[in-house]
């Protein structure tokens, strides 16, 4: 094993190739055919029997006799399809026979007069047709040397035999038996070509041309092909021996599928075997390419010779051969062998246990299962094909075929011992970087294979076994990562290194763009490197490596991949490179490193920092504040904008930030902001714009209404710089209207001074009165403009003329403001005059009312003497009455009692104030109550006695004697009782007290009355009329149904009775 590498201890595959078992089948009687194919098994016995087993169902045999006695008919061979349904037995006779698979008797084939020795079968055909009864188009090669094609077809029909047609179609010369046959069509997606291979027992030929038509068409195709060779000669190969037969097989990996193409041929010959590969794209007649003959060998007479000793020598032709995918198996007369058709070894030979009696008779195989059979007279077997392979990897070994030997290696080890000697191959040979790739993939040392490569100076070489090792070593094993990682690192930068020498050595020749492209791709490598494998490297001494061979690029190209981005800001600031530092800053996401040099960067570069710190969104305004103040006291262009107020200005309106830092910082920058033009004690309203326009624009909070920066330190940061609009606008902002007008008067701003009057709310008149005043006498007094202060009064309408003659000096000359003073006067008096004609006509419209009311006392209904009182329902004319315009009709004290129900508490106090206030004069000034309940009559009708109301006016209200403790017990009552007003007024109580005098129903006339009781009448007539003010105030029939639309039908505690059944 030492041509295999350092490994000695591979496992040694000790499985047989082959297994000869016998088939546990006794035959009825000796065998003289077999042909096996698809797993369907036929012989052919001495008897004319034929036997057919299925070898998916063995226990099924079927036994078919041929009808003719052995005396006349001797088998001589079977031939069986690829797919095992046609079957033909041929005799020595010259007779054949034909069976298709379901038959129970096979038929004659009369036209077929002769001894059939090969036949060739359409297999592209049949397996694509498989459920056809023709055998499709087929050659059969004849004992006389004729080739015959044929065709045969087991469906029924009565007008026609299963042979379709025979013809021949060429003879050979030299009319030998034809021993083997096969033809095939290629290439095989569109076939127009066929190759047809003839052998006798000492020739071999091999016809090629194109076929009548396709095989799939019908009909006969191999005539024209076989007629092109009568006037040429076929491609003839002529080995001569001494014995009358020979075979021919070939080999298809695939014979399964329709259109492979066979990849072998062997040739069964007396010499040896002839044997080769098929390559259906030769463009010569001779398709058969590294045609070899491999002698037969010769078995030792002594047993005890061993079989390592035997040797390859000229022996004895086998009775029989077989073909597989890497041997040849041969059958002799007491056993089988194989030889190895990649070094023409004896691989295996096993003795056959045949009886004293037993003859062989043939090897068959079954092309399409490939199984293979071995059978005598009295027996058969079956020769397994185990671990056929098991050798082939290290044959190819042997002869250098690396990667056939890598395909059909089973095991890590021998695969390793390929891979191993491949490399030491490359090696060898001076191709070094295949050489490394294949020691990287094998167990050879690591410190053997870098040895090699230095010991040569190939250190290119050797980063590519590197970065193979690197690529192939377990992830769990870090320490190595580490070690070649940072190894080619070394080598990388040395490289680098090596090519700029050489490019400014060699900067005359012609070879510098080459190495300058040659140094741009081992930079990009490198590039990838650090991106691939930056997992395993140190930062530190990686950082160290590049430092050492000075490649700055390629430091910031790490620390860009590992994400150490500080480190490359660090290195362009170093490097003064501003814009360079802001774009590595973008590129990242870390916001620490925005903080960490904001300072330097909005020092040196404040315009591109803004735009970079604008394009993240996520940066804390509150952080970057000492990078923003380092603008504050820097000397600016001031045609340049202030990118700090441009930054802080994106902040509040774009990104709605609240903070009262930012908005105080904001106007700290506006304040301090120099002047575009000189200063000067006044200042320039073109210069507080800007500030003036963030203090006007700055939002607001909208719970408080107030904005998020300090007032107060506003006012103080604008008065210190002088800022005199911002500080009334401040003023005003804070509600100090007089101190915005007071200091817009104090600096001369007389337009700002009336904005500011103008700000306080509209019904804040007296306010904004004061602050026009104030204004007023700043134009009399200070400026001393007559003219001026009455063109001023036209801007508002809170002062006129009057207002400011106070503050015109005492002899000022009138002439000034004579017209004023004059339109003034006419004004008034325009006033006086629009005021008396309103007094006139508020005269005329209280007379027109006096009239209305004397006019409604004058207003009657007419009744029927039979009307109704709407709530008692008796004659409405028994007792004193009350008409509504609605036509409701009342007695009075039903109309008491109705209103007392809706009246409000405060009209039932009242109620009980006059009931009180009446009580006292009726005791005073008695009346006649007969003649006041019913004024018609001077007798009372029986139905309603008087007794009755003065009984009840006598247990409501007390006797004349008690009438004051009376009064006062009544108002403790109403005090005491609460919500029981309404229980506390008595309707026929205020019935007879509410009852007019005799004369004041028509028609009615009255007694006169005595001089003292005048008063207490006129009194009494008051309260009446007020106690009726209130009662007829409106109908309580509809005034109720008004005011009791919400009420419920049901009251509170009552039982609703009215859906009970």
């Amino acid at each position: 094993m030492d041509d295999f590498g350092p490994q000695t201890d591979i496992q040694i595959d000790t499985s047989p190739l082959f297994a000869l078992e016998r088939v546990q089948y006794t035959p009825p009687a000796a065998i003289a055919a077999l042909a096996v194919s698809s797993d369907v098994l036929v012989m052919g016995l001495v008897n004319n029997v034929l036997v057919l087993i299925e070898l998916s169902r063995e226990e099924q045999v079927l036994q078919i006799p041929i009808p003719r006695k052995p005396s006349e008919f001797n088998i001589h061979k079977i031939f069986l399809d690829p797919l095992g349904r046609h079957l033909i037995v041929t005799s020595t006779q010259g007779e054949n026979w034909y069976l298709y698979r379901g038959w129970k008797k096979p038929r004659l084939l009369k036209s077929f007069k002769m001894i059939i020795e090969s036949v060739a079968w359409n297999k592209a055909a049949l397996i694509s047709s498989s459920r056809s009864t023709s055998t499709r188009e087929m050659l059969i090669g004849a004992r006389n040397g004729t080739v015959y094609e044929a065709m045969l077809d087991a469906e029924e029909d009565f007008f026609k035999s299963q042979e379709r047609y025979l013809q021949n179609v060429f003879a050979l010369p030299e009319r030998q038996p034809i021993t083997g046959i096969d033809f095939n069509f290629f290439p095989p997606t569109d076939p127009k070509r066929a190759l047809v291979v003839v052998t006798t027992p000492s020739r071999i030929y091999q016809f090629v041309g194109s076929p009548d038509r396709r095989s799939e068409d019908g009909g006969r195709i191999f005539p024209s092909l076989f007629a092109s060779y009568r006037d040429t000669a076929p491609k003839i190969l002529e080995l001569p021996g001494n014995i009358d037969h020979s075979e021919l097989h070939v080999y298809s990996p695939n014979a399964d599928q329709a259109h492979s193409l066979p990849k072998s041929i062997a040739w069964m010959t007396a010499p040896g075997i002839y044997h080769g590969t098929l390559n259906f794209d030769s463009p010569s007649d001779d398709l058969i390419d590294s045609a070899e003959l491999l002698p037969y060998p010769v078995f030792p007479s002594s047993p005890s010779l061993s079989p390592t000793r035997r040797t390859p020598e000229l022996g004895a032709p086998p009775a029989s051969m077989s073909l597989t995918e890497f041997h040849f198996v041969l059958l002799y007369k007491d056993r089988v062998v194989a030889l190895s058709n990649l070094n023409e070894q004896l691989t295996y030979d096993e003795v056959l246990p045949l009886k004293p009696s037993e003859t062989i008779r043939g090897l068959t195989s079954d092309p399409i299962r490939k199984t293979y059979w071995v059978y005598t007279d009295q027996s058969l077997f079956e020769l397994g094909v185990r671990n056929e392979d098991r050798d082939v990897w290290k044959v190819y070994l042997e002869k250098g075929k690396y990667d056939l030997a890598l395909q059909h290696a089973k095991t890590a080890s021998q695969r390793d011992v390929v891979t191993a000697s491949q490399a030491r191959a490359f090696f060898d040979e001076g191709r070094y970087f295949q050489a490394a790739h294949a020691f990287a993939q094998c167990s050879v040392t690591f410190e053997d294979v870098t040895l090699k490569f230095l010991d040569v100076g190939q250190r290119d070489a050797l980063r590519s076994y590197l970065i193979s090792r690197l690529e192939r070593t377990k992830r769990g094993d870090l320490s190595q990562r580490i070690m070649l990682a940072t190894w080619l690192v070394e080598f990388y930068l040395s490289k680098c290194n090596e090519l700029d020498d050489l490019v400014a050595s060699e900067s005359a020749s012609h070879d510098v763009a080459n190495l300058q492209a040659e140094r741009t791709m081992v930079e990009d490598d490198l590039r990838h490197f650090f991106e691939t494998y930056k997992a395993n490297l140190d930062p530190n001494t990686v950082y160290e490596l590049i430092q050492g061979h000075g490649r700055t690029e390629m430091y910031l190209h790490y620390a860009t991949v590992i994400g150490d981005y500080k480190r490359v800001v660090e290195h362009w600031i170093l490097e003064e490179e501003w814009t360079m530092a802001i774009d590595v800053l973008n590129r990242q996401s870390d916001l620490e490193l925005y903080y960490r040099f904001a300072p330097t960067l909005m020092r040196q570069a404040p315009k591109e920092t803004v735009d970079s710190w604008l394009r993240q969104q996520s940066l804390d305004p509150l952080r970057l504040v000492p990078a923003l103040l380092r603008l504050q006291h820097v000397p600016r262009d001031p045609l340049s904008p202030n990118q700090a107020i441009r930054y802080l200005n994106h902040v509040i309106f774009e990104q709605g930030n609240t903070s009262p830092t930012i908005h105080n910082l904001i106007i700290t920058f506006y304040a301090s902001s120099p002047s575009l033009q000189p200063s000067t004690s006044s200042g320039h309203p073109e210069d507080d714009g800007p500030l003036l326009r963030f203090l006007s624009t700055a939002p607001s909070d909208p719970l408080t209404g107030k904005p998020y920066y300090d007032l107060d330190y506003a006012l103080r940061l604008c008065k210190q710089t002088g800022r005199t609009q911002p500080c009334v606008h401040i003023y005003a902002k804070m509600g100090l209207w007089e101190s915005s007008v007071d200091l817009a008067l104090e600096k001369g701003d007389l337009e700002l001074a009336k904005i500011n009057a103008d700000m306080p709310p509209e019904e804040d008149r007296q306010l904004r009165k004061r602050l026009w005043l104030k204004i007023a006498k700043y134009v009399v007094q200070d400026k001393q403009d007559i003219k001026a202060a009455m063109r001023f009064l036209e801007n508002t309408d809170l002062l006129k003329i009057e207002d400011i003659l106070p503050f015109f000096p005492d002899f000022v000359v009138i002439d000034d403001f004579k017209e004023e003073i004059c339109t003034a006067l006419e004004g008034y008096s325009a006033h006086i005059d629009a005021l008396k004609a309103e007094m006139d006509e508020a005269t005329r419209n209280a007379e027109a009312i006096k009239q209305d009311i004397a006019g409604l006392k004058k207003r009657f209904i007419t009744i029927d003497a039979g009307e109704m009182c709407s709530v008692c329902g008796l004659v409405l004319l028994s007792r004193q009455f009350y008409v509504f315009p609605c036509h409701h009709t009342f007695h009075a004290d039903c109309l008491i009692g109705l209103t007392k129900e809706y009246l409000p508490a405060f009209s039932l106090r009242k109620i009980i104030n006059l009931q009180s206030e009446l009580v006292k004069i009726t005791q005073q000034t008695p009346l006649d109550r007969n003649a006041i309940a019913n004024p018609s009559l001077h007798t009372p009708p029986p139905s309603r006695q008087p007794t009755t109301q003065r009984t009840l006016l006598s247990a409501t209200f007390a006797p004349a004697q008690n009438g004051a403790r009376a009064a006062n017990s009544l108002g403790r009552n109403i005090l005491s009782a609460g919500d029981r007003l309404r229980d506390l007024i008595v309707p026929d109580a205020l019935a007879s007290v509410v009852t007019a005098p005799a004369g004041w129903i028509p028609g009615i006339g009255g007694g006169g009355r005595r001089q003292g009781e005048k008063g207490g009448e006129k009194r009494m007539e008051k309260l009446r009329r007020e106690l009726e003010d209130v009662l007829t105030a409106s109908c309580p029939l509809c005034e109720s149904v008004v005011a009791g639309v919400d009420a419920p039908f049901v009251k509170e505690g009552e039982v609703d009775t009215s859906w009970a059944l």
